[in-house]
């Protein structure tokens, strides 16, 4: 019997990467900086993740490595200080999503349960609850965190587009359509920013180049897995978009940021369907929060395999990478302490950054993986004009955020430049 995967269940893991607790926590974030051009913001997101998509595909099949993103950052750059910088920025940006998904679980918990009356203290004790469960879960059973992902993709994905199809019917004659006509959107350079700021929740399918050493036929699949999952998610995510601001009043959006897309259920099913994409978030982002765990403390047990950071990472703590407990604390930490907006900042800076450096490395490297230039330097070109707009757009509106981010590449880089000094003082002492 194979051990092969197919086109199903590669794109599977690119739409569930994606559709995970991404478009519950940003969804009202980014109508607050689009207004009525938010699908529009979901589609320039999406476009630069596809542009990037292309890198990914000729990376995938030249460098088939369970590694993925690390191994192509390597492969590009060798094993320097500067792609172990990316590298463990890329280990970080998996704690800044593991926060936004906590914050996101907390945000929406509540409306079902409340412990103390005050909403605040609640979201902070949900998310660092479901932080604890899920790493208790990992240490436990990584098949255990593989079949909730499972199911849970199938769940979120019926509930939404249940929400898409209803939600679409339920617009017919809504008061609050002409929000959507052109005079409510932003000025273009806010669609671009409100596109960027929500750009964590189009990163998950890099994940399918974790998994291209698994896929058959991979000529074939790699380029359909990675083309139509984002494509169905550009989609999925620009009518979600449509139908939440057609269904509230931009009032009402505001007032339910952190848990819109259940609020706006409740013009087309009432309590009932505020009810049932409550539950749909939860699902949704316990399993990211567990998918995530795993994937951080992959990204560290390869990163320290390579060199990048040190070999105490590759050890084990009660069986399992004590990557995992680093990546559980650090997380506990950013969830309690950062807002969502910085949190989403801050995640978005940092998968743009190492987007523009896998596009670089497809277009430095076009030759030997027998790729056209011109898209990856594009995808280079886009992700850096993204990058500086939305750092320059926040500054302004959000400068906890920028600093946090800023400051995360920062300390990567340092963290990385000691580290391999270090490293060399070591070898240098044990020759003489």
């Amino acid at each position: 019997m194979s051990d092969k995967i197919g086109l199903r269940e590669a794109m599977s893991i690119g739409i569930g990467g994606m559709v995970g607790g991404g478009i519950f926590a940003v969804l009202g974030l980014a109508v607050s900086i689009a207004k009525g051009g938010t699908p529009v913001a979901f589609l320039f997101a999406g476009l630069i993740a596809l542009i990037t998509s292309y890198s990914y595909v000729k990376l995938s099949l030249a460098y088939s490595d369970r590694g993925g993103t690390v191994k192509f950052v390597n492969e590009g750059f060798g094993q320097s200080t500067f792609s172990g910088a990316i590298n463990n920025l890329l280990w970080v940006s998996y704690i800044i999503m593991l926060a936004l998904y906590s914050s996101a679980f907390g945000s929406y918990a509540p409306n079902l349960l409340s412990l103390t009356g005050d909403r605040a203290l609640d979201a902070h004790l949900f998310s660092s609850a479901i932080i604890i469960i899920a790493t208790l879960i990992n240490y436990y059973s990584i098949k255990v965190v593989g079949a909730i992902e499972s199911y849970a993709v199938i769940i979120k994905l019926v509930i939404l587009l249940g929400f898409v199809v209803i939600g679409a019917y339920g617009l017919l004659g809504n008061e609050n359509l002409p929000q959507l006509s052109p005079e409510s959107w932003e000025a273009p350079f806010n669609l671009l920013v409100g596109g960027m700021v929500i750009f964590v929740a189009y990163e998950g399918f890099e994940l399918i180049a974790n998994a291209a050493p698994d896929i058959e036929n991979p000529k074939k699949n790699i380029p359909k897995a990675y083309y139509y999952s984002v494509g169905f998610v550009i989609l999925l995510y620009i009518i979600i978009a449509i139908v939440t601001v057609g269904s509230l009043p931009f009032s009402e959006i505001a007032s339910a940021e952190d848990y819109v897309l259940a609020e706006a259920a409740k013009p087309l099913l009432g309590q009932v369907g505020f009810t049932i994409i409550t539950v749909a978030a939860l699902i949704s982002t316990f399993s990211a929060i567990n998918a995530s765990l795993y994937g951080g403390t992959r990204v560290s047990f390869e990163i320290a395999q390579d060199d990048e950071l040190p070999h105490e990472l590759t050890s084990n703590l009660w069986n399992q990478p004590v990557g995992l407990m680093i990546t559980a604390v650090v997380t506990l930490i950013a969830v309690n302490t950062l807002e969502l907006k910085s949190i989403s900042t801050a995640g978005s800076v940092g998968f743009l950054l190492i987007f523009a450096v896998v596009n670089f490395v497809g277009f430095k490297k076009a030759s030997a993986i027998n790729g056209n230039k011109v898209i990856p330097i594009s995808g280079f070109l886009f992700c850096s004009f993204a990058l500086v707009a939305l750092i320059v757009q926040q500054y302004g509106d959000n400068p906890t955020g920028v600093i946090v981010a800023v400051s995360v590449v920062l300390i990567c880089f340092v963290m990385e430049w000691i580290y391999k000094r270090s490293e060399a003082w070591k070898r240098k002492k044990s020759r003489e």
